[in-house]
């Protein structure tokens, strides 16, 4: 689709011709609404978590909808499961959901 008009509800002006909008106009609602939180929090995943009620997985998942829409496929951002189940047992250890000892009995059996 092509941007033909802009017009301003306040003094009525209307521009005719073809216009071109920019990457993140064209971003779905939800994906923009992201954007500005993870932009709120400064990148901060921890605080984008908190915010939003969401889990870390969740968090990249949406990070790496965002980036793929706006054209930016990079096989390294995927996050591997490894990395998720590292980043939920330390979560649990900060938490006090677990005990040091069995954070490191879980780490031990994740793959490196």
């Amino acid at each position: 689709m092509t941007i033909t008009k802009l017009a301003c509800s306040h003094c009525h002006t209307k521009v005719k011709g073809e216009f071109v909008s920019c990457k993140f106009c064209r971003l779905p609602k939800d994906q923009l609404e992201f954007v500005e939180v993870f932009l709120k929090c400064r990148g901060n995943i921890k605080d984008v978590e908190k915010e939003l009620s969401i889990s870390y997985p969740t968090v990249r998942n949406r990070l790496e909808g965002v980036l793929q829409s706006l054209g930016y496929r990079d096989e390294k951002t995927d996050t591997s499961q490894e990395e998720v189940q590292r980043y939920e047992i330390l979560s649990a250890l900060e938490s006090g959901n677990i005990s040091s000892e069995e954070a490191a009995r879980q780490l031990r059996k994740i793959k490196k």
